[in-house]
């Protein structure tokens, strides 16, 4: 988890002064990790701590909190109805609409009393350096990064399947939605936070602005605009890209994409049918099935790039002791 400044400001623009309540300990089973966070106003809130009981008491007492910062403990025993056997310690704090210019990563004294001007010096180089691979505590004060999303998705169409996608995809701030559709009243009147929209007479012109890393959904009310896009998208790089349609329609997308010059192991990246077909045709279905690989192929490569790094510092000691032998 990471500070989301644009989150932050689009919760002050539109409710005035909000409180930040973000996650800075924890100790046993918890039901969230050390950088979650939500934002607090009077009549609403945003982003979770964990839920339950604890996100209840802990938006309460942010609502009731008179001074602009707060530490607070809470045990997640029987006495907030829950049984993780843990606890959690919070840091509130007040943000209007100018506080959310300041310097990111963001750091402050834990302690409410401490002066967050006088920065012991590690932590003003760890600022200063940048290298924060998320939220971390040091000599008393909590410094987080600034949310830059891993992960960027570029979905095709705003129908059915494409807004069910939108809508579980949003919530996850690790992802970088761009959203693309032939026209802008073919989306939702209510818009998500943190969605780029971009309307485009022929959704296929946008496929050159994406990022070679992006993953690519195609899921538009047309068989030419898909297939149009698909053979673009096969002329560049991309991280990967699904195309919703049943096998038929990929056996002769398959054909027509050989036609226009594209060999069987560049048509091979894309992946079509998407989702799981166990979960059924429903949108809402299919989003949860495309969501589930999506998350499953980003941990999976999460966790190759940690091994590989592991084993590159692996050879280096191997290498330098071989060396001072």
């Amino acid at each position: 988890m990471s500070f989301d400044r644009s989150a932050l400001a689009r919760a002050t623009h539109a409710h005035g002064p909000v409180m930040r309540v973000v996650i800075v300990r924890v100790r046993g089973s918890t039901p969230r990790e050390v950088g979650a966070s939500m934002l607090v106003w009077p009549d609403g809130q945003s982003g979770t701590i964990g839920g339950g009981e604890l996100e209840f008491q802990a938006a309460a007492r942010a609502r009731k909190q008179a001074q602009p910062r707060a530490l607070v403990t809470l045990p997640l025993g029987p006495e907030l109805g829950q049984c993780c056997g843990g606890a959690v310690t919070l840091l509130m704090e007040r943000f209007d609409i100018a506080d959310t210019a300041m310097p990111l990563p963001y750091a402050r004294p834990l302690d409410p009393h401490d002066d967050p001007a006088d920065m012991p010096q590690s932590v003003a180089r760890l600022v200063h350096d940048g290298a924060l691979d998320g939220p971390t505590v040091l000599e008393g004060w909590f410094i987080e990064p600034e949310l830059r999303p891993a992960h960027s998705l570029w979905i095709y169409g705003a129908g059915h399947v494409g807004r069910a996608i939108v809508g579980v995809m949003a919530p996850l701030t690790d992802w970088r939605i761009t959203w693309i559709d032939t026209s802008p009243a073919r989306y939702p009147a209510t818009r998500e936070p943190g969605v780029s929209y971009l309307p485009a007479v022929k959704p296929a012109d946008a496929v050159r602005h994406a990022p070679d890393h992006a993953e690519h959904l195609i899921v538009t009310y047309s068989h030419e605009m898909d297939l149009e896009i698909c053979h673009r998208l096969l002329s560049r790089d991309f991280a990967f890209a699904g195309l919703i349609g049943s096998d038929t329609k990929w056996a002769r997308f398959r054909s027509r994409l050989k036609a226009l010059g594209h060999a069987e192991q560049t048509i091979d990246r894309i992946t079509c049918p998407i989702g799981d077909p166990v979960l059924g045709k429903h949108p809402q279905a299919i989003a949860v099935g495309v969501a589930a690989d999506l998350l499953t192929r980003a941990r999976a490569a999460s966790h190759a790039a940690k091994d590989g790094a592991t084993g590159d510092m692996t050879m280096t000691q191997d290498a330098d002791q071989g060396a001072g032998a």
